[in-house]
């Protein structure tokens, strides 16, 4: 027979970063693809990067607009019966990936980017500095942007 703790199934937490492509089928089909291995919850983070879409921005418009594709997206994933919450970070990923850390404990990141070329993470070689920085695995996908909201 077994005892309660062999029974408990472990629950797997995800951090999700991700800003331009957080609406691409990437996401989602990355999402049910772990959704399948077990029981999970993720945690969106979508850091307030300046906007490209403007020449002139400012700081609450670059946040705006980070809140709005991270409504969106929570509802995408909840509409798969994802367990899911989020929040707008720092405008520097890498700093906004700190912040969350520093709070929270998670078994891995999911770290969706634009294409190499118009990716200004991937220039910041965002990726490893996360997997060398805080010693999690990290999975790098690639999506196209999705139009300003």
């Amino acid at each position: 027979m077994k005892s309660i703790c062999e029974e408990v199934v472990s629950l797997r937490r995800y951090l999700v970063v991700a800003n331009q492509t957080l609406g691409g089928e990437h996401l989602i089909q990355k999402v049910k693809e772990l959704m399948t291995e077990g029981p999970c919850r993720f945690h969106v983070l979508v850091p307030a990067t300046a906007p490209k879409e403007y020449a002139v921005y400012t700081e609450g418009q670059a946040e705006a607009i980070a809140q709005k594709r991270l409504d969106d997206g929570l509802a995408r994933f909840r509409d798969l019966g994802v367990e899911t919450n989020g929040e707008v970070g720092d405008p520097s990923p890498f700093e906004a990936i700190a912040d969350v850390l520093r709070d929270e404990e998670f078994d891995a990141i999911i770290l969706s980017t634009l294409p190499a070329g118009a990716s200004r993470w991937l220039k910041q070689d965002l990726h490893h500095r996360v997997e060398r920085s805080f010693g999690l695995p990290v999975t790098h996908i690639v999506g196209e942007p999705e139009p300003a909201p």
